[in-house]
């Protein structure tokens, strides 16, 4: 039987207008009702996610930044797996040399030295996720995540880096030129203390090799009480494998590639029919014939 259910956001549980439909609102809402804990595994921040959960009226416990922070659905963070400050300094200097444009993560947001690329990124990973998206229309939309604060305008990472109250969480990587993406993912990759991932096309997302969904995730069901076994992961590209491998029950989205799909237990609908939905209800359905 399931007890908890971890859903990924960005083509998953969001449609293409980066919003939870109402159809995946209710399943949530019913999963909970019924003793489900429901939690959220996004590689967004905080701030960004909760942006969202909010504005669809769904409240509940969110792996952030692809596990590098857990918090309640309160906001209380309980637990964190940061970057060391030096060594985000020596893979940011690396990605600078190499002329690769990256974001920085923190426990207080995600901060860019370039507004126009930011827009793009967030582009990126929404197209990545919806193919069939009209790209200025969704670029129009990203905007908001300036207009709204959801990502901060800074002139030097190092200000970052040197400041105490910051945690450095994700760097996140992008680059129209895929060799220049591969070669980036390759010289960090020799940072043994990293984890390389990806949620687009054109993006690599580095954080702390304990911050990774599927080991927060293990960590999240133990603090409850609750076995890999009993809980069900939703997800649809490679930031998702982590979780979608310990799970008990692996569920891919109908977007999702057909590498994702061939290591999960069943596919879902798309994102776009409401594939969360499905997913939650039958095994509601499932729990009840049980």
């Amino acid at each position: 039987m399931i007890e908890c259910i971890a859903t990924d956001m960005d083509g998953t549980l969001l449609n293409s207008l980066q919003q939870i439909s109402q159809e995946n609102k209710e399943a949530i809402l019913k999963a909970q009702a019924q003793g489900i804990e429901v939690v959220v595994a996004t590689g967004r921040s905080y701030q960004e996610a909760t942006y969202v959960l909010a504005d669809a009226g769904v409240k509940c416990p969110i792996i952030c930044v692809n596990g590098a922070e857990v918090r309640t659905k309160e906001g209380n963070v309980l637990t964190s797996n940061p970057i060391d400050k030096q060594l985000a300094r020596e893979a940011a200097a690396k990605l600078t040399e190499h002329d690769v444009y990256f974001e920085v993560y923190t426990n207080n947001g995600a901060y860019t030295i370039n507004m126009d690329l930011a827009v793009s990124i967030l582009v990126d990973i929404i197209v990545s996720a919806n193919p069939d998206v009209d790209r200025d229309e969704v670029a129009h939309a990203a905007g908001a995540r300036l207009r709204d604060g959801l990502i901060q305008v800074i002139e030097d990472y190092e200000e970052l880096f040197a400041d105490e109250a910051q945690q450095i969480y994700k760097l996140l990587v992008f680059s129209f030129d895929p060799v220049k993406l591969q070669e980036a993912g390759k010289f960090l990759s020799e940072f043994e203390e990293l984890a390389v991932s990806a949620s687009g096309h054109e993006n690599l997302e580095i954080t702390h090799k304990q911050a990774q969904k599927g080991v927060a995730l293990e960590a999240f069901v133990k603090a409850h009480g609750i076995d890999l076994a009993e809980t069900m992961a939703i997800g649809d590209n490679f930031n998702d494998i982590s979780m979608l491998q310990r799970a008990g029950k692996s569920v891919a989205m109908g977007n999702a590639s057909d590498v994702i799909k061939s290591l999960c237990d069943v596919v879902t609908n798309t994102n776009e029919e409401n594939g969360v939905a499905k997913a939650i209800v039958d095994v509601l359905r499932k729990s009840v014939r049980d």
